[in-house]
């Protein structure tokens, strides 16, 4: 299907998720993106599913009020109609979530990436259009442990072959590991926990920017 969007080279290679845990006064999320570095854009996930839709709404609002570096991304889980209200760039829609052809005709020029666990996911999130794919737990991670065991290397590295959608790898990904994802063909690196101490924000950022940049 032919539709407005980025081309895969033009999207950033980090992925911020935001904790969860978040309340639309204050909150990590909106003291991160004050920190992020004018020289370093992100993909920037707002998933916060406890949050009811004024209040989503409102968190939305004031991401998108923030003074994002040049080239960053905004979006929010699932919900089209938040991310049309705060003018986002995109949605992200998890593997049990709606296809993205299904919502692009009310959402022509955001983005939409799918969350995928297996090559057949995978060619489902092709089929109906996705931009862009999230495959994790590459690691361990505690966030994740209660859906089974990690996927591994190899898992990550068969669905970058099996594709010419950029990948972000997701879980337990840090520094030290993440070069590992790379070499496999991820596009990128996405997390949650690895970023949520502020005061190491921007060092650990800027260590993900020299592992992902070609």
């Amino acid at each position: 299907m032919e539709h407005n969007k980025l081309p895969g080279a033009s999207l950033p290679r980090l992925y911020l998720i935001s904790s969860g845990q978040e309340n639309p006064d204050n909150g990590i999320l909106l003291e991160q993106l004050t920190l992020l570095p004018h020289t370093l854009c992100c993909m920037v996930q707002i998933r916060e599913k406890q949050l009811n839709a004024k209040q989503l709404l409102t968190l939305a609002l004031k991401a998108r009020g923030c003074a994002l570096p040049d080239g960053s991304m905004l979006l929010v889980n699932e919900r089209v109609d938040i991310a049309l209200a705060a003018r986002l760039d995109g949605v992200h829609l998890p593997e049990s979530g709606c296809y993205p052809d299904k919502l692009r005709p009310i959402a022509p020029n955001m983005i939409f990436g799918c969350s995928v666990h297996s090559p057949e996911s995978l060619h489902i999130a092709e089929k109906s259009g996705a931009d862009y794919l999230l495959f994790g737990p590459v690691f361990d991670t505690p966030s994740k442990r209660k859906y089974g065991a990690p996927q591994g290397l190899e898992k990550l590295g068969q669905i970058c072959q099996s594709t010419t959608l950029p990948v972000f790898a997701l879980g337990g990904i840090t520094p030290e590991n993440g070069a590992l994802c790379m070499a496999e063909g991820a596009y990128g690196i996405a997390g949650l926990s690895i970023f949520q101490d502020t005061s190491q924000f921007v060092d650990t950022l800027e260590q993900f920017y020299r592992i992902v940049s070609p």
